[in-house]
């Protein structure tokens, strides 16, 4: 039987550290991860951080490492799965690692991918509902090289009792998976989580989670820990409650919110999959965001990663970091370190370089001025295989990056996935499958940069309103899009008021 609903719970605010204790700023950085006033070593820490910087995610590569099958809540929409190579989302892995297995794994890949900076738990159940197979790995990868920055993700329930123990191991990276602060809302996410060695359903066991979740917040932050909120986006259940929960998790001192888009395919099968709940368009999960970014600086370049993702955000090398493909002996370890701090000290340099050198052009001064009328926001597309450049064939491109330029600056808004154009000659009769598929991806975009694309795509998206550009190939991104945006505006493009005119002629 349904209990009485149990009334909000209301805790008290008490922030010491983190975002909210860095005055005057109000968010969390830039666009970049920097933010006039954000302290120095907050800055370090984030600098090569591909989750919790825009612009390190261009750079570095993180790993997760699938440690903890167990789970200690239900969620509506999660559907824990092994042996799915061909799925990209959270709670999938292909196989689950004793700590053992992972601390070697983890070392190997350090050796093999120098610019892997970071390596997170974050499942395929809850890193915390298996604290000795997540602690036992987090100890062998600190003993081994310490050099590398350890993250964990969690639901949150048991976070409390294991803060000081995620603090002495140095982890300080967390990111909890908080959906609501509502227990009326909570409960039709979560249907039950598991306190106390018993089940507890319904809106009491969302209250029990909210309240750890918050207590656990409180207890990072208190610490110094770096503390990332992630919310799932479910229309008609928690989509205008989230605005709530960012301005909550601010108040609690966390650093980044990211708010994702409910996944509900019902060949996952997922509760809310299997039951008809979809998920939020492009253009609704957009304007939370932005509802939401005013009380908290907002992460848009998630990936929505797997369990056990190798690699750069965009791409998944767990397949070639398998066991059965990985070698059981290390090479010698004191050089692979000695590698990777040289190749990652050349990108921090670049990176540095490029912000001595005044970075993007990201305004247009003059914008709105008697001399220039107001001009339209507009939506481009970016091919690219990392670094921050235009440098991607738009046939090799598996996902786009989508920027919004205004005459303010430009700002990255997301990803868009994609099918594979060029995937040889045997998929020559899928082509025209997958261009259609490409424009309704970036229908709401009017450029796409690439390095290079041929005749027969051009022409398409040309023919749907989507204009090709290659002519700024290698190019920093924004750079690019802000040029492509001042040729539009010099054209007469964004006009505003003739933009307008036209709607209603």
């Amino acid at each position: 039987m349904d209990p009485k609903p149990d009334r909000i719970i209301q805790i008290p605010v008490t922030v010491q550290g983190g975002c909210a204790s860095t005055k005057p700023s109000s968010g969390c950085g830039d666009s970049h991860g920097r933010k006039p006033g954000l302290p120095a070593h907050i800055q370090a820490k984030i600098q090569d951080h591909p989750c919790y910087s825009e612009e390190a995610h261009h750079h570095f590569a993180r790993m997760h490492l699938a440690v903890a099958p167990a789970c200690n809540i239900q969620c509506h929409y999660c559907n824990r799965k092994y042996d799915c190579s061909n799925e990209s989302r959270p709670g999938v892995v292909s196989e689950v690692l004793k700590p053992a297995q992972a601390i070697h794994k983890a070392l190997t890949v350090a050796a093999s991918i120098p610019e892997m900076t970071v390596v997170g738990i974050a499942g395929p159940g809850d890193a915390l509902a298996n604290p000795t197979r997540t602690f036992a790995t987090f100890r062998g990868i600190r003993e081994q090289d310490p050099g590398i920055k350890l993250c964990l993700s969690t639901n949150g329930l048991a976070l409390p009792q294991h803060v000081d123990e995620l603090v002495a191991l140095g982890v300080d990276h967390v990111t909890i998976t908080i959906n609501s602060i509502d227990p009326e809302i909570g409960a039709r996410i979560h249907p039950w989580v598991l306190w106390e060695r018993r089940r507890v359903f319904g809106r009491e066991g969302a209250r029990i989670l909210i309240s750890q979740q918050q207590k656990g917040l409180e207890m990072l932050v208190e610490r110094g820990v770096l503390v990332k909120v992630n919310s799932v986006m479910i229309p008609g259940i928690n989509d205008h409650h989230l605005k709530d929960v960012s301005r909550r998790v601010k108040e609690k001192g966390a650093f980044l919110h990211n708010v994702m888009p409910l996944i509900s395919d019902p060949a996952h099968g997922t509760y809310f999959g299997l039951n008809g709940q979809r998920g939020p368009t492009e253009a609704e999960l957009s304007a939370l965001r932005d509802a939401c970014e005013g009380d908290m600086n907002m992460m848009r370049h998630c990936r929505q990663c797997r369990a056990d993702a190798v690699g750069m955000l965009g791409e998944d090398r767990g397949e070639a970091f398998s066991l059965a493909r990985i070698d059981q002996d290390l090479p010698d370890y004191d050089a692979v370190r000695e590698r990777r701090d040289q190749v990652q000290a050349t990108i921090r340099e670049r990176m540095a370089a490029r912000k001595r050198q005044g970075g993007t052009v990201t305004s247009i001064p003059s914008a709105g001025s008697a001399a220039q009328p107001p001009a339209r926001p507009v939506l481009m597309a970016v091919a690219t295989k990392g670094g921050g450049l235009v440098n991607q064939h738009f046939g090799y491109a598996r996902e786009f990056l989508i920027y919004k330029a205004t005459p303010e600056g430009v700002r990255f808004e997301g990803h868009r996935r994609a099918d594979l154009y060029c995937a040889g000659p045997e998929a020559c009769n899928d082509r025209a499958q997958v261009l259609a598929s490409t424009v309704r991806a970036l229908e709401d975009c009017e450029v796409l940069l690439c390095a290079r694309i041929g005749i027969e795509p051009w022409s398409v998206l040309e023919a749907a309103g989507i204009m090709p550009n290659g002519e700024h190939a290698m190019a920093p991104i924004e750079d690019a899009v802000m040029a492509v945006y001042r040729e539009m505006m010099a054209a007469g493009r964004l006009d505003m008021a003739a933009e307008e005119a036209t709607q209603c002629a």
